[in-house]
């Protein structure tokens, strides 16, 4: 009598060597689980019994079994890809923010291409067409700004869903998480002018290519003018991380020279710091400085920076969980996910770098 198939595949799993063709049914069969149970330990794990999960993973191992993952997904007309992009990992406000955008997709099952922008808009153009030509499923995105955005109009117009992380937008149909720029910005130099400043000076790096710096201006000016104080104009620096120690000391060397800083991100405050040092002064005894994003390199600098911090890592997996709402009912055909700027609680961290003017 001719022998089974069951008989046949179970011969071929015992003598096949791991990994050399071997299939999805040979693990379901070696794990003594249907291919349609085997099957879904690796689609959708949430479906199966832990112990019978255990079984065909330690089967699928054991035989070297590596799922073809992408191919289910393009079946499914779905690859279950994010793209992400960053304006840049130099700063670590976006790898604390990539933190969470990773950890909160891999719970829910999804993989991650990332791209950095380099804060320039032609090339958010190219990246994004980047992503698209790979069919990620959605979108998390800082772009430079988002109000005047020609990659997110073409986004909107294909409509390929996205979530914007930091930009702070409050336009029909986009939507966003990040803190409340302006107003946090504007408590931060409030504090700094009930601890006694008056001539604050404002740094920033990429102004006219960061709606966030202008916005954490706008919250300056407000603070400034609250108190009947007169704002000055951004200091704009070159670079985050490149001495900038001439246009520090151009300041320092005027008679109304400033006795605070508020610096549009911690990697300017921390450089900024640095240059005032070089220039033989000291922070926070001659000179406050008072940074924004709370890094954690922020609180191993001495004395600690102060800051106004924002949640980089829940940012990004806020950003993540709104996208993947849109997503659930883009498939249900309606797209009712809340709109607008979702805004995540901030906070001050005053001690360190910051205190009344000598």
């Amino acid at each position: 009598m001719a022998p089974s198939r069951r008989t046949v595949l179970s011969q071929s799993v015992a003598s096949a060597e791991p990994g050399h063709g071997v299939t999805l049914a040979d693990v379901a069969l070696a794990a003594k689980v249907s291919l349609a149970t085997a099957s879904r330990v690796f689609s959708h794990p949430q479906l199966v019994r832990e112990t019978t999960a255990n079984r065909v993973h330690e089967a699928a191992q054991r035989l070297s079994f590596r799922p073809n993952l992408l191919g289910a997904k393009l079946r499914a007309q779905q690859t279950r890809i994010l793209g992400v992009m960053l304006p840049t990992l130099e700063n670590a406000v976006f790898a604390e923010c990539w933190r969470g955008i990773e950890e909160s997709a891999m719970v829910a099952g999804y993989s991650l291409m990332l791209v950095t922008s380099g804060y320039d808009t032609e090339r958010e153009r190219e990246r994004i067409e980047y992503l698209l030509r790979h069919r990620v499923d959605g979108m998390v995105l800082t772009v430079a700004d988002a109000a005047q955005s020609l990659v997110l109009d073409q986004l909107d117009k294909e409509s390929v869903p996205y979530v914007l992380a930091y930009n702070q937008v409050s336009l029909p149909g986009r939507h966003s998480v990040s803190v409340d720029n302006r107003a946090s910005a504007c408590e931060g130099v409030k504090a700094l002018i009930t601890a006694g400043h008056q001539r604050i000076a404002v740094i920033s790096g990429a102004f006219m290519a960061s709606d966030r710096a202008r916005q954490r201006f706008a919250g300056y000016e407000d603070a400034m003018r609250a108190h009947d104080l007169t704002p000055l104009a951004p200091v704009c620096l070159p670079s985050h991380t490149a001495s900038n120690a001439m246009q520090i000391r151009e300041l320092m060397t005027r008679a109304d020279a400033p006795t605070a800083f508020f610096c549009t991100n911690d990697l300017l405050a921390i450089g900024v710091i640095s240059d005032l040092k070089r220039l033989g002064r000291r922070v926070p005894g001659d000179v406050s400085v008072l940074g924004y994003d709370g890094i954690a390199l922020g609180a191993l600098v001495e004395p600690p920076l102060a800051t106004v911090m924002q949640p980089n890592a829940e940012i990004g997996a806020q950003a993540v969980h709104q996208l993947l709402q849109r997503l659930q009912h883009r498939n249900l055909n309606h797209d009712d996910a809340a709109e607008g700027a979702f805004l995540l609680p901030h906070m001050l961290r005053l001690d360190g770098t910051v205190s009344a003017p000598r």
